[in-house]
């Protein structure tokens, strides 16, 4: 029976967490519009539509969407079960039967305020900028960060500024060596279809990010770029690039 209990806990643990490929829907409302998608004859919420200061990046209509999310049970926004956290990625081919705008209705409404009004934005973002994280304090070792990205996605907008805390060690370490390392990643579906993401993508972001650095200069001695093209299963976390900050004392100095 402890058996039996275990499997049955673990199974409407594993139910929770859903991921799929469907069409975004534009959900509009009297303020600003939903994201939905629908799978496995549910609704689901995604988030609204607002700018680039949030943390959620909305699908496009016109294309398939990757969703990875976890579900809140009981919560509805707009219709749909919530999603909690939720990673969107935008599949790379056109979909033209991706164009579902549907129209307000009553009773589809958010339950909380938006952080702006619909619109242009007049220069005004939607959410303030997080406080800049204290500065680096010695002793200085080795240390690795992760950047993680959409499927089959690259270098984006948001890629500075993930690559700030990477920025703010190495220069407070002085003279430091980078070593970029990449990774192409799978998903399982909860249908159980397992996609991939397109050869060479893990390439193409480790010299990206490479490149970014290397076009620094001051205080980075080298930098060392590898990727593997294996596919890693799992979910957005396998979608990454490592980057290993060694301080060049610890690294030895010649050649750093």
């Amino acid at each position: 029976m402890l058996c039996a209990g275990a499997l049955s806990w673990a199974s409407a643990s594993q139910a929770r967490d859903v991921a799929f490929v469907a069409c975004p829907i534009v959900q509009d409302t009297s303020n600003v519009p939903c994201w939905l998608s629908e799978h496995g004859g549910e609704v689901y919420y995604l988030g609204i539509q607002s700018d680039v200061s949030a943390a959620f990046n909305p699908p496009s209509l016109g294309h398939l969407a990757l969703v990875e999310g976890t579900v809140s049970e009981g919560e509805r926004i707009c219709g749909g079960l919530v999603l909690e956290p939720v990673k969107v990625s935008i599949m790379p081919a056109l979909s033209p039967e991706c164009d579902e705008l549907r129209m307000v209705q009553p009773g589809l409404e958010l339950p909380f305020e938006p952080p702006r009004p619909p619109g242009p934005s007049s220069g005004r973002l939607a959410f303030a900028p997080p406080p800049p994280a204290p500065p680096p304090t010695p002793p200085f070792e080795a240390k690795t960060f992760e950047i993680f990205f959409p499927f089959e996605g690259t270098v984006d907008f948001k890629t500075p500024d993930a690559l700030q805390a990477v920025l703010a060690y190495a220069r407070a370490v002085g003279e430091v060596r980078l070593q970029v390392r990449a990774q192409r990643a799978a998903v399982r579906l909860s249908d159980g279809q397992v996609i991939a993401e397109r050869e060479g993508i893990a390439a193409v972001r480790a010299r990206e990010i490479g490149r970014m650095f290397a076009a620094l200069g001051e205080g980075i001695a080298q930098v060392e770029v590898a990727s593997s093209d294996v596919p890693q299963l799992g979910d957005w976390r396998q979608r990454k690039v490592e980057i290993t900050v060694t301080p060049c004392d610890e690294a030895g100095r010649p050649g750093c």
